[in-house]
């Protein structure tokens, strides 16, 4: 499945919930996710990939720092490859 079709999904998963979601496609600042959103009043930040072999091998360094630096500031942030994904991340919240 392309990536594009995974972001989809889980942006629809996503309105589904009432979460407010805004996917990016190029931005002053690389390195930010490709999909935000506010959830329970918590800032939510999701780099999609198409699947775990891809999820593990084409985050970037600069990816990975910067889903760091949102976690530190007290958002969410993580790495998902599937609509099941984001579920589990925002069942924490």
């Amino acid at each position: 499945m392309k990536e594009s079709a995974v972001q989809k999904k889980i942006i629809d998963y996503l309105h589904s919930v009432g979460a407010w979601t805004v996917k990016t496609i190029q931005c002053n600042k690389a390195g930010v996710p490709d999909i935000l959103c506010c959830y329970k009043g918590k800032f939510v930040a999701l780099e999609v990939k198409r699947d775990m072999y891809a999820k593990m091998n084409e985050t970037s360094e600069l990816q990975q720092r910067t889903i760091k630096q949102i976690i530190a500031a007290g958002g969410v942030a993580g790495v998902v490859t599937c609509v099941t994904e984001v579920k589990e991340l925002l069942d924490g919240l």
